[in-house]
C-alpha cells in the first residue's frame, strides 16, 4: 500500500516541478523583453536627439507651445470657424474620394490575389509562396514612401495618393482575406467541381458567398485607415485635405484658426465615418435578430 502511494505522488510531483520550471523560465524570458524593450528605447531617445543636433531634450518642454498657439487663435475667431469648415469642404471630399477608390481597388486586386494564395483553393500552388511575397512587399513599404516616388514621376496631385495607398491595400487586404479564405467549407467547392465547373466559377459561387460579410467587414475598416493616410500623404504634395493643412500650418501665426477648422472637419469626418463604418461591420459579422412576429 505505501509503495502504490508513493508510486502515485511520484509523476504529481513531476508535474509539479515541470511546472514550476516552464513559470520560471517565463518569468525569465519576460524579463530579459522588458529590458530590451528599455534598452530599445532609451538608445532610440537618445539617437533621435544626437540626429536632432541635441535638441530633442531642449526642445521637449516646449512641446505643448503650437497646440496652444492654435487652440488660443482658434478661440479668438471661433466666429470664422464654420466658413473656413465650408471653404475647405471640397479638400475634405477629394480625401475621401481618394480614400475611397484606393480602398475599391485594393479590396477587388485583394480579393483575387488572396483566392490565389490560399491553400486547397489556388489554381496554380506553385504560385503560393510568390505572390505571398509580393503581398509582404506591398504591406512593409509605407504608402508615403510610395506616394514620394509617384510624385517624383507623375507630379503632384491625388492620383500618385491614390495608387500608393491602393498597393498598400492590397498586401494587407490580400493577407486578411486570405486568413477568412482559409475557413471557408470546401464542400460547396467540390460540389462544384464535381460538376464541371471552373476555378472562377468554384470561387464565385462556393467560397465568396461564405466569406463575403468578413470581406466587406474588413474593406469597411480599412477604408477608414485609408482616409487618414489620404490626409497624411497631403502633406507632401498629394492633395486633399492635408495638403491645406499643410499650407495654413506653414504660415503661422494668422492661418492658425484656418488650421483648427481643418483639424476640427477631419476630426469630424473621421469619427462619423468610423461609428458608421462599424454599425455596418457589426450587421455583417453578427447579423440582426430576427424580427418578431406581431399577431
Amino acid at each position: 500500500m505505501v509503495n502504490q502511494t508513493f508510486e502515485t505522488v511520484r509523476p504529481v510531483q513531476g508535474i509539479k516541478d515541470s511546472y514550476l520550471a516552464q513559470a520560471r523560465s517565463k518569468r525569465l524570458m519576460n524579463l530579459i523583453l522588458i529590458v530590451v524593450f528599455v534598452v530599445m528605447l532609451v538608445s532610440g531617445f537618445n539617437t533621435a536627439d544626437h540626429r536632432n543636433a541635441g535638441g530633442f531634450w531642449a526642445g521637449l518642454p516646449n512641446i505643448l507651445d503650437f497646440p496652444a498657439d492654435v487652440v488660443g487663435e482658434a478661440i479668438a475667431r471661433g466666429h470664422l470657424l464654420p466658413g473656413y469648415m465650408v471653404k475647405y469642404f471640397p479638400s475634405l471630399l477629394e480625401t475621401v474620394n481618394i480614400a475611397a477608390a484606393s480602398t475599391l481597388l485594393g479590396a477587388m486586386i485583394g480579393l483575387v490575389l488572396s483566392l490565389m494564395i490560399t491553400r486547397g483553393l489556388a489554381p496554380v500552388p506553385w504560385l503560393i509562396a510568390p505572390v505571398r511575397r509580393v503581398l509582404d512587399v506591398l504591406r512593409a513599404v509605407p504608402e508615403i514612401v510610395v506616394a514620394l516616388v509617384l510624385i517624383f514621376l507623375l507630379g503632384g496631385g491625388p492620383v500618385p495618393a491614390m495608387i500608393a495607398i491602393a498597393l498598400h491595400t492590397v498586401g494587407a487586404l490580400g493577407k486578411l482575406f486570405s486568413e477568412v479564405n482559409e475557413n471557408a467549407s470546401l464542400k460547396p467547392v467540390e460540389g462544384l467541381e464535381s460538376v464541371g465547373a471552373g476555378w472562377g466559377q468554384r470561387m464565385w459561387f462556393g467560397v465568396i458567398p461564405q466569406v463575403a460579410p468578413n470581406y466587406l467587414s474588413y474593406a469597411l475598416l480599412r477604408f477608414e485607415i485609408n482616409i487618414r493616410a489620404s490626409a497624411i500623404l497631403g502633406f507632401v504634395g498629394a492633395g486633399g485635405i492635408g495638403y491645406d493643412l499643410r499650407n495654413t500650418m506653414s504660415w503661422g501665426q494668422g492661418k492658425f484658426d484656418e488650421a483648427a477648422a481643418i483639424f476640427l472637419l477631419l476630426f469630424l469626418t473621421i469619427v462619423a465615418v468610423d461609428q458608421i463604418s462599424s454599425k455596418f461591420r457589426h450587421r455583417l459579422t453578427d447579423g440582426q435578430a430576427s424580427a418578431k412576429v406581431m399577431l
